[in-house]
């Protein structure tokens, strides 16, 4: 009797663990269901399957931004996730997701691997800092995060190489492959630099960290893998 006591004690436990961890709820509405790209989604995808997801995207960038507590993220209570008859990939606004019907009917192949890594993109958006209440980020920064995130799951595509871009701060893959190279000079970097930007953003955030201005890093990244 006792060992059963405490076996449901610790499942009630985990119950409740699991149950903090996931306070914030998650919705998925396709309003776009009659379009090729909704009823693909609907087939192949489904809100069932992507609510999962949406959990599992969360936890993983937890972890990756070192967000171990409530008091270390966002206070976001619901984010809902709408497939909607729209060009374009993807877009996150004021806590939400939405996905264009097109660009998943345009998807080669198995529809997941590239989905989940856009949602690892746009799920990033609603948990990172971007030092909003004081001098905002680069927008090419808070893209180039998003797609270290992607980097970091695995599910970057093929194509993205070291190397590419012109400025650091070019965005989306090209800053996301930078600071793939810088969190490789200092593990746990991007979560750093993300801590570093709950409030305001400067530059010199690379120097505090990584011992060198960013300017310096890119050059050395760039001839490091520039050719």
């Amino acid at each position: 009797m006792p060992r059963l006591s405490f076996f449901l004690s610790f499942l009630l436990t985990i119950s409740l663990t699991l149950h903090a961890t996931h306070a914030v709820e998650y919705s998925v509405t396709n309003r776009a269901e009659t379009t090729p790209g909704g009823i693909r989604f609907n087939n192949e995808l489904g809100a069932e399957f992507t609510k999962q997801l949406m959990i599992q995207a969360t936890d993983f960038i937890w972890k990756l931004f070192q967000q171990n507590t409530e008091a270390d993220r966002k206070n976001v209570a619901r984010v809902p996730l709408f497939i909607d008859d729209m060009e374009g990939v993807a877009y996150a606004s004021n806590d939400e997701i939405h996905f264009g019907a097109a660009y998943l009917q345009g998807i080669q192949g198995d529809i997941k691997p590239d989905f989940i890594g856009v949602l690892h993109h746009e799920m990033t958006h609603i948990w990172q800092w971007d030092g909003s209440k004081g001098t905002k980020a680069p927008v090419g920064l808070v893209e180039g995060i998003a797609d270290f995130v992607r980097i970091r799951a695995n599910y970057a595509p093929t194509s993205w190489k070291r190397g590419q871009g012109s400025k650091w701060d070019e965005g989306y893959s090209v800053t996301a492959l930078f600071l793939d190279y810088c969190n490789d000079l200092r593990n746990g970097f991007v979560a750093e630099l993300n801590k570093k930007m709950r409030e305001t953003y400067s530059d010199n955030f690379f120097v505090e960290l990584l011992g060198k201005p960013v300017d310096q890093l890119w050059r050395e990244y760039k001839a490091k893998y520039g050719n």
